[in-house]
C-alpha cells in the first residue's frame, strides 16, 4: 500500500433524511429576504438589519485574494431556507430520531442524564434545544437564536453585529442578509456554567444554503465551554456554508469555544463537498480570556480565521487548530490576534496534515497595536506530509506598532517518517493503525485542549480518515 493512497475512504456521514421540506427559493433580493422575515416572524429591528446588509452587499464583492480559486457561486440558484414539513408529526419524529441515532447524538424525547446541554440545528430551524429550561434557573440563558430574538430582544438588539459588522466583508453581509437560525448563549455576572454549552449544525437538503448565527456574551466574572459540531449527506453538486460567531468575553471571564467540523468533504475527483466560509471573532475585555479550539477534518474548502481582539489591560487569548485534509480537499484556515490593551498575552498553536492532493494553507496574523504596552505573543505551525502530491503553504503576518512588545514564531514542515513506519510495523500494528497513531501523536497536543467529549472523539475521527481508508 502506497502512503500516496491514504485518505480515500467513503464518508460515514453522507446520508439524507427523507422528509418532506418547506423550502425558500427565488434568488437573493428584497423579497426572499422578506419571506424569511416572515417565517421567522421578526421584530421590526431583525428586518432593518436584513435591509442594510443586503444593501451594503451590493457594495462588496467575494474576495479572491486566497491561496486557491473559489468557484464561481450562483446566489440565485440556492434555496436560502429549508425545514421539515409537520415537525411534530410522529412520522417526521421517527425519522429524526433514526438520524439523530446515526450521528451519535441524542434524542430530544430520549434525553440522558448529561453535563451538556445541546441544540441541534436542522437545516434552518432548531429541532432540538436540550437542558435549556434547567439552564433558565440558574441565569444561563441558552436558546436557538430566533427564540432569543422574540425571549429576551433587548439583548440581541445590544450585541447582534458589534463584533463582527455588516460591512466587515462579503460573507459577513451576506450571512446577515439570509441568516435563518443559530444559537445565543447568555452568561450572567459571577455565573460558572457547569454544562458545556453545544451546537451540532446538520444541512439535509439538496441546493440548500445554511447561513446560522452564533452569539456567546460572558458578563463580568463568568464562564462557560461551548462546543460545535457539524456534518453534510453526499450530493454531487456542492453545498455552501456561511456562518457568522461573535463572542463577547467581559471583565475576568472567561470563554472556551471548540469546533470538530466534519462537513462532506467530495470525492476523491472534486465532485460535491460543501464550501465552508466562515468569519470567528471575540473581543476580550479587561483581564478576559478567550481560548479557541478547532479541528477541520470535512468540507471541499474551507476558508476561515478566528480572530480575538484583545481590547481590555491583561487580558489573552489562545487559538489551538487541527487541520486535516485529503484527496481533492482545500483549506486556507488560521488565527488573528489583535492586541490593543496593555500586558496582553496570545498563543498560537497550528497543526496540519496532509495526504493526496490536498491544498493546506495556515494563514495568521498577529498584530500589535501602539497602545498595546509589553504584549505578547507565541506562534507556533507544525505540518505534516503524507504522499507526494500533498501541498502545504505557512502565511504568517506580524505588525509590531510597539516597541516594548514580545513577538515569537516558529514553523516546520515534514513528511511522515518512515523509520517510524518501519518500527511500528514489525512490532506487529498493521500499516494503517501505525499511520492513524503517528498522526494522533502529531496532533496530541492539540487534542489534550478539547473537551472531554470531543477530546474522546477526535483519535476515533482521525482512526476513520486514516485506518479504514487503506486497504
Amino acid at each position: 500500500m502506497n502512503l500516496g493512497e491514504i485518505g480515500t475512504n467513503e464518508y460515514p456521514y453522507g446520508f439524507k433524511t427523507d422528509l418532506d421540506i418547506e423550502q425558500l427559493i427565488g434568488g437573493l433580493n428584497q423579497n426572499t429576504i422578506k419571506n424569511i422575515s416572515v417565517k421567522q416572524e421578526e421584530p421590526r429591528f431583525i428586518q432593518n438589519f436584513r435591509q442594510k446588509a443586503l444593501v451594503k452587499l451590493h457594495d462588496l464583492r467575494q474576495p479572491d485574494w486566497s491561496f486557491f480559486e473559489v468557484p464561481e457561486i450562483n446566489y440565485d440558484d440556492i434555496s436560502y431556507f429549508s425545514a421539515p414539513k409537520n415537525l411534530y408529526d410522529e412520522a417526521t419524529k421517527q425519522k429524526l430520531e433514526s438520524a439523530f441515532l446515526k450521528l451519535g447524538l441524542p434524542f430530544k424525547d430520549k434525553q440522558e442524564v448529561t453535563n451538556a446541554a445541546m441544540d441541534v440545528i436542522f437545516d434552518s430551524v432548531s429541532i432540538s434545544n436540550q437542558m435549556g429550561p434547567f439552564l433558565a434557573k440558574t441565569g444561563v440563558i441558552f436558546l436557538p437564536l430566533f427564540k432569543a430574538i422574540k425571549e429576551v430582544p433587548y439583548l440581541i438588539k445590544r450585541y447582534l453585529g458589534t463584533v463582527v459588522s455588516i460591512e466587515d466583508n462579503f460573507f459577513s453581509a451576506l450571512n446577515t442578509a439570509v441568516f435563518s437560525e443559530g444559537s445565543f448563549c447568555y452568561i450572567p455576572k459571577n455565573t460558572v456554567c457547569n454544562f458545556d454549552l453545544s451546537t451540532y449544525f446538520r444541512t439535509n437538503s439538496e441546493n440548500f444554503a445554511q447561513f446560522e448565527r452564533t452569539l456567546v456574551i460572558a458578563e463580568e466574572n463568568s464562564s462557560v465551554t461551548y462546543l460545535e459540531g457539524c456534518t453534510a449527506p453526499l450530493f454531487t453538486e456542492s453545498q455552501l456554508h456561511v456562518a457568522i460567531v461573535e463572542i463577547i468575553v467581559k471583565k475576568y471571564a472567561t470563554v472556551k469555544y471548540s469546533t470538530v467540523q466534519n462537513w462532506y468533504r467530495g470525492n476523491q475527483i472534486g465532485e460535491g463537498g460543501l464550501y465552508n466560509f466562515t468569519t470567528k471573532r471575540g473581543i476580550c475585555m479587561e483581564d478576559a480570556g478567550l481560548e479557541w479550539t478547532q479541528v477541520e477534518m470535512g468540507s471541499a474548502i474551507t476558508w476561515k480565521y478566528p480572530s480575538t481582539i484583545l481590547l481590555g489591560n491583561y487580558s489573552y487569548s489562545e487559538f489551538y487548530s487541527i487541520s486535516y485534509v485529503s484527496g481533492m480537499q482545500t483549506a486556507d484556515t488560521g488565527g488573528k490576534m489583535i492586541h490593543i490593551g496593555k500586558h496582553t498575552k496570545s498563543r498560537v498553536i497550528s497543526k496540519s496534515v496532509s495526504l493526496n492532493n490536498s491544498v493546506n494553507v495556515y494563514r495568521g496574523l498577529v498584530e500589535i497595536g501602539v497602545t498595546a504596552d509589553y504584549a505578547s505573543n507565541y506562534t507556533e505551525c507544525d505540518s505534516l506530509l503524507i504522499g507526494s502530491n500533498a501541498l502545504v503553504t505557512t502565511l504568517p503576518y506580524t505588525v509590531v506598532n510597539n516597541h516594548t512588545a514580545t513577538v515569537q514564531q516558529e514553523a516546520t514542515i515534514s513528511k511522515i517518517s518512515e523509520e517510524y513506519l518501519f518500527l511500528l510495523l514489525q512490532r506487529g500494528i498493521s500499516l494503517k493503525s501505525a499511520v492513524a497513531l503517528l498522526i494522533y501523536g502529531f496532533c496530541a497536543g492539540v487534542c489534550e485542549k478539547l473537551p472531554l467529549e470531543f477530546g474522546a472523539e477526535i483519535p476515533l475521527l482521525i482512526a476513520m480518515r486514516t485506518e479504514e481508508s487503506i486497504g
